[in-house]
């Protein structure tokens, strides 16, 4: 174990810079090594080391048995690990692109999500379904989907989304492990984004359906999680700038919902903008607005806001950066707020709304 020793002459496990790629490796490699019962398949994962080499060296490790090249058919793969989640191993499936895993929705929504409902319990789904998703590494068409809503309307998934090293880490460790099936969405930008961190002593994390502030703020509330995390912490440091003190919360896991740690943000801020890669019309967006205004109606100053993806197919490369929510869009939306929303006796005589913040 690599170790540095630490003030008072103390010895602490040195933390060096690693990717997001080389933490999921890392969780893959240490499930593995730990429980014979988890088994990674998918296409191009053993020998390859799979198209984002996040299996690489597990197929060497492991043997042929338990990290397993599969055919190019997503529905066969998924059904194949329903039968062996049904006969007590832990799959780790890999869909190589987010629209790469649509051939195998019928097993998702007939067989993964429901296997347990329908016997009453009885019989566990241990399946993690690993989805690299969202855009901004210039993928085509079928390489770069943001398809999380999907997965949320399916009632029996949970649905993770990480965006920090520490977290790819620890919470896919946790859906390994947990005895429902998990999509497990990993942000394909955020696999070479960097943090200091140890593999040897892994950071702790919050639990799976906890919600994690990352940068605290009074002004108002941007409500994320993956790819676009490091979007609304360049824009809460650039809104400095217009007086706005943003608060930046990392949801974390879609489902389950951390409805307790949002309201408490949306409560004491008093506005919120919400923002994903993801559609606008038919997004995960439109349900945390409702959730939020259900909740928090009498503490918020301003309707709950979105920064989506266009209403469109994905667009093609050049296009992306037009489609993706950037700073300049959520700082827009930040500026919508309704931050003079007290109206005067002039106001209500026909004076106009200021623009102060």
């Amino acid at each position: 174990m690599s170790t540095a020793v630490a003030a008072g002459g103390t010895t602490a496990t040195e933390r060096r810079p690693a990717t997001m790629a080389q933490a999921l490796t890392r969780a893959l490699r240490d499930a593995m090594a730990e429980d014979p019962t988890v088994h990674v398949m998918g296409e191009d994962v053993g020998q390859l080391g799979g198209v984002f080499r996040i299996t690489d060296g597990l197929a060497k490790e492991f043997g042929e048995d338990r990290c397993t090249d599969t055919p190019l058919a997503e529905a066969g793969i998924l059904g194949t690990a329903v039968g062996m989640a049904m006969y007590g191993l832990r799959p780790v499936v890999e869909m190589q692109f987010d629209a790469f895993a649509y051939p195998a929705f019928e097993q998702l929504v007939s067989h993964v999500a429901r296997m347990r409902n329908r016997t009453r319990g009885a019989l566990p789904m241990p399946l993690t379904i690993r989805i690299p998703y969202g855009g901004g590494i210039g993928g085509v068409e079928h390489h770069s989907d943001s398809s999380e809503a999907y997965y949320m309307a399916t009632p029996g998934l949970q649905v993770l989304a990480p965006a920090t090293v520490a977290d790819a880490y620890g919470m896919l460790r946790a859906a390994i492990a947990s005895d429902d099936p998990v999509v497990f969405l990993e942000p394909k930008r955020l696999y070479w984004s960097k943090a200091d961190w140890s593999p040897d002593d892994p950071a702790p994390v919050a639990p799976l359906g906890r919600a994690e502030i990352r940068r605290p703020g009074s002004s108002a509330t941007l409500l994320t999680y993956g790819p676009s995390l490091p979007v609304c912490l360049e824009a809460a440091e650039a809104a400095r700038e217009e007086g706005w003190d943003l608060e930046v919360l990392d949801l974390r896991s879609l489902v389950p919902f951390d409805d307790e740690t949002v309201c408490a943000s949306v409560r004491r801020t008093g506005r919120a903008v919400v923002v994903h890669e993801s559609t606008g019309f038919g997004g995960p967006g439109g349900e945390i607005a409702a959730r939020i205004t259900e909740r928090c109606f009498h503490h918020l100053e301003a309707p709950v806001l979105r920064v989506a993806g266009f209403d469109i197919p994905y667009p093609p490369p050049m296009l992306e950066r037009h489609h993706l929510p950037g700073v300049d869009r959520v700082l827009d939306a930040v500026a919508r707020l309704q931050w003079e929303s007290d109206w005067t006796e002039s106001d209500a005589g026909g004076g106009t709304e200021g623009s102060g913040s």
